[in-house]
């Protein structure tokens, strides 16, 4: 039987306790007693949670997803020293590009954050182990712009192969060709694909998009992926290989679609450059952090690798002009400035996706209904929180937004504006903090719901008692130093 918590003498007590703890300085509700931080406070007792957008600006796609049941703010920031007090006190949710770094000092000036969704598939730039022994889940988008990336690294390397490139610069350099033999001179190193060797580090969603992609173009492709399982490469019509030395052995051309960690920094470096054929090509999508770029310069002005495309680097936003960049000499290179996911449809894709992860666990609970939650395995306890406290009952009615995943996950297999706040909170804060800026405004007022009394409550005195005593603990965070090797999802390109 459901009935308003006013109603009853046991919610109504239960009310006093939570004002009264709420009104204590310092104080939030915890579940337990160790570094698992609590659900995501909501419902009629308490004001809608804030949602902060770290590093950009826009919120437009966001809002009409979390609009009835977040706050949304923007905090514009490149560092957690340059967000406001406002959002590392109260911020439950945080969304962020990969501009930001959240180490675990950085993690631990949150006070009440409960889930950060990458937009975009890496999160490198996110201390996962420690978030987790904190009780804050991390998202990521794997599914968005495979297509994009896909499309993009076959333009590099059609690039690479027929020296489009070049020629069209000589073209408007006002260089004139007009016979074979200065054609000859300018289309130096143009090649035929149809025959060539391509090989693939990672076959995952954008790896396996590119090799169907190659075989339309007459490549013969191979792959190294030891995260497969055996038979893939025969439904797909590939050859595998299964070292990373015999790949760049056999390749002609050589494209990278693999995660970062620890494990596979710097993966192309001097001597793994001197594994690869004379005169092979290179392509680099997926991670400034996989290529060493001194070794990667020094081998394009020795022709021991013909050219190279990159779209990603180890220092971003690159800078060509950078003194202390090594690849600001070397010969036969594309730089791009990571951006071979975008597309207008990617990229509202991609913003629908992570605020569809955030309006789950504001609806649901953390971890258990997040979609492409990467760090479950360090929730030391995700067990223990109660049924509905993350907002099922207040929020019971609503729909979850679903994400546009093109990625089927198996259930039980972890996967690798609302209420805006008025115009006087921005700025607010003590003097010369950054100001926070709100969504615009203008949207209705919260809508309370009926929150439904459950008679194993009821019927658990020790439950309530332990409850009312975690409420009024003070936050107590031990997060971890990272330690155990990630296993990569081998196919993502990381925005």
């Amino acid at each position: 039987m459901f009935q308003p918590v006013a109603s009853s003498p046991f919610a109504s007590s239960l009310m006093d306790k939570r004002k009264a703890s709420m009104m204590q300085p310092g104080k939030r509700p915890r579940i337990d007693s160790g570094s698992i931080r609590g659900p995501i406070p909501n419902g009629p007792l308490h004001s809608r949670p804030l949602v902060a957008l770290l590093d950009g600006r826009d919120c437009s796609v966001e809002m009409p997803i979390l609009k009835d049941v977040a706050t949304v703010a923007f905090c514009d920031a490149q560092s957690t020293s340059e967000i406001h007090e406002k959002v590392l006190n109260e911020a439950v949710g945080a969304l962020m590009w990969h501009t930001i770094q959240l180490t675990k000092e950085d993690l631990e000036k949150f006070k009440a954050l409960r889930i950060v969704v990458r937009i975009g598939s890496g999160v490198d730039n996110i201390d996962v182990k420690a978030a987790g022994d904190m009780g804050i889940a991390v998202c990521n988008v794997p599914g968005y712009g495979v297509e994009e990336v896909a499309d993009t690294t076959l333009c590099l390397i059609l690039n690479l192969y027929r020296r489009t490139y070049w020629l069209a610069n000589m073209v408007k350099e006002g260089k004139k060709i007009t016979g074979p033999e200065q054609l000859k001179d300018a289309a130096f190193g143009c090649a035929r694909i149809r025959g060539d060797t391509l090989g693939i580090v990672g076959l995952g969603r954008i790896g396996s998009a590119v090799a169907l992609r190659a075989k339309a173009f007459g490549f013969n492709v191979i792959f190294y992926d030891p995260y497969l399982p055996d038979g893939i490469e025969k439904s797909l019509g590939l050859e595998r290989v299964y070292t990373l030395q015999d790949l760049l052995f056999k390749s002609d051309c050589v494209s990278l679609h693999c995660t970062l960690n620890e494990h596979n920094h710097h993966l192309i470096n001097e001597y793994t450059i001197k594994q690869m054929r004379p005169g092979a090509f290179l392509v680099n999508t997926a991670r400034g952090g996989l290529v060493d770029e001194a070794a990667l310069a020094l081998a394009l002005k020795d022709n021991r690798i013909r050219a190279a495309a990159v779209d990603v680097h180890e220092n971003e936003p690159y800078n060509v002009f950078s003194g202390n960049s090594p690849l600001k000499d070397a010969p036969n290179l594309i730089v791009t400035p990571h951006a071979a996911f975008y597309s207008e449809a990617a990229a509202i894709e991609l913003r629908e996706m992570a605020a569809s992860e955030v309006r789950r666990a504001i609806v649901g609970r953390i971890p258990d209904t997040l979609r492409n939650c990467v760090n479950k395995e360090y929730f030391t306890s995700s067990g223990t929180y109660p049924e509905g406290l993350n907002g099922s009952g207040y929020y019971g009615n609503l729909p979850v937004q679903q994400a546009h995943s093109t990625t089927p996950h198996d259930s039980g297999v972890p996967h690798s504006g609302g209420q805006v706040a008025p115009a006087s909170h921005a700025g607010a804060g003590p003097p010369g903090a950054p100001p926070i800026t709100m969504a615009p405004s203008g949207l209705p007022a919260p809508i309370v719901r009926d929150l439904p009394i459950r008679s194993d409550v009821l019927q658990g005195k020790s439950m309530v008692q332990e409850g009312r005593a975690n409420q009024q603990e003070a936050a107590n965070h031990h997060p971890g130093a990272p330690g155990g090797p990630p296993k990569p999802e081998s196919s993502q390109h990381q925005e």
